[in-house]
């Protein structure tokens, strides 16, 4: 729940730039200078990659400093061209250096976002979109650079998710041992695998909820079927 907050934090954050925020520098691809390994000097991501990209960087704080990066692509030809936004990034605690990048795709919609929660400079939280809405959360809760955690959602909401307890993942290897489920917004069921196998050995319930989230389930079909 606590990355799901931030999670809510960052996205606002991210959003408000378009309201309050004074621009700082006119769009123009120039103005992002890349280092030699081709990310921006402040570790922003929001690089542009050939020609029709434009740059606009936001002061969101009001200390004359920009925080936010906006990074436009020129897609369609003609009267029909259009600038999309592709990529935006932002600076949440003001140390210079970018915390939060999203990505979009070519009709606008967010695609992934990367985030460095503990301002260590390097991203433990990443966060996956499907039309327009999260879809799973990989988070690295230890800081070692693993995954530690996955939570799966559906219709925007938390339903499963699964969890690397002793540390037995890579960077190429998921081997979860603790499996948890969710209904309202609550847990309802957590399975533990205890040895290590990639098999659950015990089981731990919340029956009421269970049985009332089965309930509130067949009244919402009794009223669909109704109408």
């Amino acid at each position: 729940m606590k990355h799901c907050m931030l999670c809510v934090l960052s996205l606002a954050v991210l959003g408000c730039g378009s309201q309050d925020a004074k621009p700082v520098t006119s769009p123009g691809a120039e103005k992002a200078e890349p280092t030699s390994g081709g990310e921006v000097a402040d570790a922003g991501r929001c690089v542009p990659q050939g020609e029709g990209y434009e740059v606009s960087e936001y002061d969101t704080s009001g200390d004359s400093t920009p925080d936010v990066r906006k990074l436009f692509k020129t897609m369609g030809k003609g009267s029909l061209a259009r600038l999309v936004l592709v990529c935006r990034e932002a600076d949440l605690n003001g140390d210079g250096r970018k915390d939060v990048v999203r990505f979009y795709n070519d009709e606008g919609r967010p695609m992934r976002e990367e985030a460095d929660r503990d301002f260590d400079g390097r991203i433990d939280e990443v966060t996956h979109f499907a039309n327009g809405r999260v879809i799973l959360q990989e988070i690295d809760t230890s800081g070692n650079g693993v995954i530690d955690t996955k939570i799966f959602y559906e219709n925007g909401q938390p339903v499963r998710a699964e969890r690397d307890m002793a540390n037995r993942s890579t960077a190429t290897e998921w081997h979860p041992d603790r499996w948890e489920y969710y209904a309202d917004g609550r847990t309802v069921r957590i399975g533990t695998d205890n040895d290590g196998d990639g098999k659950v050995d015990r089981w731990d319930r919340d029956e009421e909820r269970l049985r009332q989230s089965a309930l509130a389930k067949q009244q919402s079909a009794k009223d669909s079927a109704s109408q």
